[in-house]
């Protein structure tokens, strides 16, 4: 689902403002005896305040929002309510923020966060793919605290 459908990742609430952006790279499975989710979020997305800032964070699936996933994975809602324009719908709850068009949602605990470094890297041909300003990824463990499916 991660990579063929995307995702939107969204950290922050109704009072502390929030924002999301689409992912295409993630895992999910199970670490330290948790079900969890892994995310990766590079240094100047705005997303990446509101991660650093929260405790919980929402990762959802959609049916059918492929627009939509591309409009918020190309805008910064540090410069336009981004939300809005792509036509999403936000819920808040419980200390969340998450969508109403989606299909699926997984409410994440932050476990753990580390930066990928470049010396980490055994096969040197990603960073030079995927990494040419040297903006690398912080990563993202979430636990997976609750579902919630339509």
């Amino acid at each position: 689902m991660i990579g063929d459908e995307w995702l939107a990742l969204t950290a922050g609430t109704k009072d502390g403002g929030f924002n999301s952006m689409t992912c295409s790279w993630g895992h999910m499975g199970n670490i330290w005896n948790k079900p969890s989710i892994v995310v990766y979020v590079r240094p100047q997305r705005y997303t990446k305040e509101f991660m650093d800032k929260e405790e919980l964070f929402t990762v959802c699936f959609f049916d059918d929002c492929k627009k939509e996933l591309s409009y918020i994975g190309s805008h910064s809602g540090r410069d336009e309510d981004k939300i809005a324009a792509a036509g999403l719908t936000p819920v808040f709850e419980d200390g969340i923020t998450y969508y109403e068009q989606a299909k699926l949602v997984f409410v994440c605990r932050k476990l753990f966060r580390s930066t990928l470094k470049e010396e980490n890297f055994i096969d040197k041909s990603v960073v030079e793919k995927s990494y040419p300003e040297k903006d690398f990824h912080d990563m993202y463990v979430g636990e997976i605290v609750k579902v919630l499916s339509k």
